[in-house]
């Protein structure tokens, strides 16, 4: 397989979505590294003239005793004069960078990057680049998230609520038994199904207690796996419940010579059966 079709097929991984996987966040940096070693060499050829790529560059640099460019494994630095300090905008290939930071390096005077000492590697000052890492920001963030998930838990509860007494009278009073009821019953169990696995999953995912946190260390990813799959597959039958109303009402109009008794059957079996089949594919 040759470079560009291996190229285009890689670059059909990176979704355009919002979420960087990890899969899209190195074939993105790999992108990077390879455009600017592109770079890096058209500059070389260009002052190399009729001297061998290696002559030109000690040569060159050694002359105007410039900083090399270089790639740091994150950033394609420019060249840097001496005593000067060479900002680069932070890199919009990082999914987690502050994109309207800079990083910063320093040419000392003989024409060198500044070296960290302690690490004996070139410094770079990516402060602003991490601004949304820093405890501050996650701080911030998880306030956000908590009070959302405090909101939409109320939200849940008390359609869970509503949704129990609704379906208790529409099975206590024998006057209400029909079948458009029944299938009122049967979207309205699909509900309280889809809350009570979102109250699960939360329980499971995300409450840090040192209960669950030993049941998770129990199950493995087995656990997670059957919650997840179980919050989808009655997220899917909702929405098939919802398809089924339809198809009643259709049917009411357009199909009134069927039996509803059969009929009722046949809409069960796709509101409950269709969201596996669904969660299959």
């Amino acid at each position: 397989m040759t470079a560009a079709p291996v190229s285009l097929f890689l670059a059909r991984q990176v979704d355009t979505d919002d979420v960087l996987t990890k899969e899209e966040q190195i074939y993105l940096l790999g992108e990077a590294k390879e455009k600017c070693q592109t770079n890096l060499k058209a500059q070389l050829e260009k002052i190399k003239g009729t001297i061998s790529v290696l002559l030109s560059r000690v040569f060159a640099y050694w002359l105007d005793a410039s900083c090399f460019p270089e790639w740091d494994g994150i950033i394609c630095w420019p060249e840097g004069f001496p005593s000067q300090e060479v900002s680069v905008p932070c890199p919009e290939y990082i999914y987690d960078f502050n994109h309207k930071g800079h990083a910063y390096r320093h040419c000392d005077a003989y024409g060198n990057w500044e070296l960290a000492l302690s690490i004996n590697k070139t410094w770079a000052n990516y402060t602003e680049c991490t601004d949304f890492l820093t405890p501050e920001s996650r701080s911030r963030e998880k306030e956000v998230f908590d009070r959302l998930h405090m909101m939409y838990t109320i939200g849940y509860s008390i359609s869970l609520a509503s949704l129990i007494v609704a379906v208790c009278i529409l099975c206590y009073f024998k006057r209400l038994h029909c079948t458009r009821n029944y299938i009122h019953i049967h979207l309205f169990a699909s509900f309280i199904c889809r809350a009570a696995s979102i109250f699960v999953k939360d329980v499971v995912l995300y409450s840090g207690s040192l209960i669950m946190a030993l049941i998770s260390q129990e199950l493995g990813d087995v656990g997670c796996k059957v919650v997840v799959t179980l919050f989808l597959y009655f997220l899917a039958t909702n929405h098939y419940w919802i398809l089924v109303e339809g198809l009643y009402l259709h049917s009411l109009i357009f199909m009134a010579f069927l039996s509803n008794k059969n009929y009722l059957w046949a809409l069960t079996i796709i509101g409950w059966d269709a969201g596996t089949s669904a969660l299959g594919i």
